[in-house]
């Protein structure tokens, strides 16, 4: 499948051959993603206390591992069928070359990230994994600049430096102690470790990564062949880390897989489906700088279906991540970025 075959699948084009985007497509597109993140995160927490099944009986605990493991596999284990389905195999068939560049998006981006974000966790605690891995925006923007794709305007830093302020404070680590001049890091909930930090910081870069390296690959291939593949690569990276037969040995009940298979599709599935259809409207910085949304979803959903409390400070913190939302979405004076800019 060349180039210019496979984007007559899925890019808007005008009549005279320009590949045309549409910013506020763009950011619906990764808000709903970053929304399906949040629902998922709140599923997950809610199915282990007990929230979440009739009687307010407890699933017995999924591994984190085999859980962050079963969402790329069962996702490729839907998506598959589907496609052949309604679009035959002809929509799968690649090159070796393309093969290879969707796989290494698979195995760098998705799986990497992934897989260190569970170190982070595991090594320090989740929210010096979420502070650390939502520099990613900073990383972004530094790789743009530095290949001369974008220019260091004031108003794209401030926005990355706003997106990483406010998950900072959304994630409720910082909070006022009572008779205290100053904010402080509230106790227990930040743990640094050289593990953990670097793995956390590992997690953001293929972060990063699978932004400006899949919306390089979205602009020029099928979005749906390069999903496919990516969670084949991600999926098979995965096999190695655990292979089959430490899933098999943990003897996990039909619900549980069902549970899983729900998880994934929630999670990964619908979700990257989104995030990688706004990768053709909005530029690598925009789309990062979008999916800071997660957190706030995240919290808000959970305030209201699990009862979690928020304080103040989350609020501003959600309040800051919506203006740097808005922020990096408003069109730069002069500017109307209309037309797709090819990427090299």
């Amino acid at each position: 499948m060349t180039p210019s075959a496979s984007r007559s699948y899925s890019t808007p084009e005008s009549t005279d051959g320009t590949v045309t985007r549409h910013p506020l497509r763009g950011f619906l597109f990764i808000a709903g993603a970053a929304l399906f993140w949040g629902i998922s995160a709140t599923l997950g927490r809610a199915v282990f206390t007990g929230r979440f099944l009739p009687g307010g009986e407890a699933m017995r605990p999924v591994d984190p591992l085999i859980l962050a493991q079963s969402r790329t596999t069962f996702s490729l284990l839907v998506l598959v069928p589907i496609l052949l389905l309604f679009r035959g195999r002809r929509s799968l068939a690649v090159g070796r070359s393309e093969l290879v560049r969707f796989m290494v998006l698979g195995t760098l981006g998705l799986a990497a990230s992934n897989y260190f974000y569970y170190l982070a966790i595991q090594q320090t605690t989740v929210a010096t994994a979420i502070i650390l891995q939502y520099i990613a925006p900073v990383f972004v923007l530094l790789w743009m600049i530095g290949t001369r794709q974008q220019r260091a305007t004031p108003q794209r830093i401030a926005g990355v430096i706003l997106a990483v302020f406010g998950c900072v404070l959304a994630i409720g680590v910082v909070a006022r102690i009572s008779g205290a001049p100053y904010l402080w890091v509230t106790g227990g909930t930040v743990k640094f470790n050289v593990i953990g930090v670097v793995a956390a910081l590992i997690a953001a870069v293929s972060f990063a990564f699978y932004n400006v390296y899949g919306r390089k690959l979205v602009a020029a291939h099928d979005r749906w062949t390069v999903i496919t593949y990516a969670f084949f690569g991600a999926a098979a990276a995965w096999l190695l880390i655990n292979p089959p037969w430490r899933i098999v040995a943990a003897q996990y009940s039909l619900g549980q897989y069902l549970f899983l298979v729900v998880f994934a599709v929630l999670s990964v599935l619908i979700p990257f489906s989104l995030y990688f259809a706004g990768l053709h409207h909005l530029d690598a910085t925009r789309a990062i700088v979008t999916s800071c949304l997660e957190p706030v979803f995240a919290i808000v959903i959970a305030a209201i279906a699990l009862g979690e409390g928020v304080n103040g400070l989350q609020v501003i913190g959600i309040v800051v991540v919506l203006a740097a939302t808005v922020l990096v979405q408003v069109p730069e004076r002069g500017k109307t970025a209309t037309p797709l800019e090819p990427i090299e």
